[in-house]
């Protein structure tokens, strides 16, 4: 097919795409769907070769949250029957995150529920950064903890905080039909204060709320020109007394073609798949390794994942293996000149969420995946019995998943 010809070379070269050669891929249809994956993986494989990243989200506050993002189940009125518990000691959080260490995670993410942080957060995650770090060196801290105000970047960064997470996780266009007690301009605003402060920035969305194609190009092209390190690719859990509790938009085959548009716009950057894989991609998570070169381990913010033993022999039994911590993650052309522009452009540098990286995240738009274009198939019955709601790990006497 020459499209997927010339979106390869295009990868290769860090070029990017035209809007309409990404929306094309969106577009293709499931008897080419294998052709795409190939294709992207080609790219996928130049820049990451066949190593996989784990990374281990621990919830430090969970629920409470006075934002009011219609796909969260940590949201102002939500009637989740989720965990709810306020800051865990630096101890606590250290515990957790061993666990995910152990597992054979590289990167630690610290996500705590709110519209952002207060001074004296930013003090407590700092004590918990501390805590992560005496105990495990080389371990990547990644904070994820809502809107920034001036000064706490810098703060975070020299408390040992190795990158932070925000997510636009739409387009600009429709962001206020998902959110209304704070801009996508706030949210472009805290990742610009990240990449100043010498932060690897971390960004990406969420799919599976009905969006159109036209709106999944939109906030691809949005988060390579803010140019993080990583891009998280959430797709929504449905969680029961959100909003959102009732779209079932996504198949693993347009989740695929979401992941493979992300890479050819993306080549050159970390691809985190986020939350709502397991919902989602079921049995085609291992052909998605083929297009993201990173993943979380175990459970997530308010739903469990797979086991991490499963995630483990799923990455071995496909053919990939597991980055080391002396590894380094991104090509030598953007690990060395840090967070910035440059010439290839770029996305995003770790996992996750709005107010955290968090499993329920959605894109706002217009068409169901049936009506997306020749390449939307049509969405299957709801699948509530792959949602799980967390009950380990973190904020619990149990252990965690990991």
């Amino acid at each position: 097919m020459d499209l997927l010809n010339t979106l390869v070379d295009k990868g290769l070269r860090r070029e990017t795409p035209t809007r309409a050669e990404a929306l094309a891929v969106l577009a293709t249809s499931d008897d080419d769907l294998l052709d795409v994956v190939a294709a992207a993986g080609k790219v996928r494989r130049h820049w990451f070769g066949r190593r996989v990243k784990l990374n281990y989200l621990v919830n430090l506050k969970s629920g409470l949250c006075p934002e009011d993002c219609s796909y969260c189940s940590q949201r102002l009125g939500s009637k989740a029957d989720i965990l709810k518990y306020t800051w865990l000691k630096p101890d606590e959080a250290s515990e957790a995150a061993a666990a995910g260490l152990a597992g054979g995670a590289k990167r630690v993410c610290l996500v705590a529920s709110g519209r952002g942080p207060t001074d004296r957060d930013v003090d407590r995650v700092s004590d918990t950064i501390k805590a992560i770090k005496d105990r495990n060196e080389d371990v990547e801290v990644c904070a994820c903890l809502g809107l920034l105000s001036d000064g706490q970047a810098e703060r975070l960064r020299e408390a040992g905080a190795d990158a932070y997470n925000h997510n636009l996780n739409t387009s600009e266009s429709t962001y206020g039909d998902i959110t209304s007690t704070h801009t996508y301009a706030d949210r472009v605003d805290t990742v610009r204060k990240a990449h100043a402060a010498g932060l690897s920035a971390c960004s990406g969305l969420i799919a599976g709320m009905g969006e159109s194609d036209d709106d999944l190009v939109d906030v691809v092209f949005s988060l390579r020109e803010l140019d993080p390190d990583s891009v998280p690719v959430n797709f929504l859990i449905p969680f029961e007394g959100t909003p959102l509790a009732k779209e079932w938009n996504l198949t693993p085959q347009r989740c695929l073609r979401i992941l493979a548009m992300v890479r050819f716009v993306c080549p050159d950057v970390e691809v985190r798949i986020a939350g709502g894989r397991e919902v989602h991609l079921r049995t085609m998570q291992p052909l998605a390794l083929h297009l993201a070169n990173s993943i979380f381990l175990g459970d997530y913010l308010t739903s469990e994942g797979q086991a991490g033993k499963a995630d483990l022999e799923m990455i071995a039994d496909a053919g990939f293996e597991v980055e080391g911590a002396g590894q380094v993650t991104l090509p030598e052309h953007r690990a060395g000149g840090g967070c910035g522009s440059h010439e290839g452009g770029g996305c995003g540098s770790h996992e996750g969420g709005g107010c955290g990286s968090h499993e329920g995240g959605g894109v706002c738009g217009s068409a169901t995946a049936a009506e997306a274009g020749p390449g939307g198939s049509a969405a299957e019955e709801p699948r509530t019995d792959l949602v799980a709601v967390r009950r380990r790990g973190a904020g619990t006497d149990l252990a965690p998943n990991a």
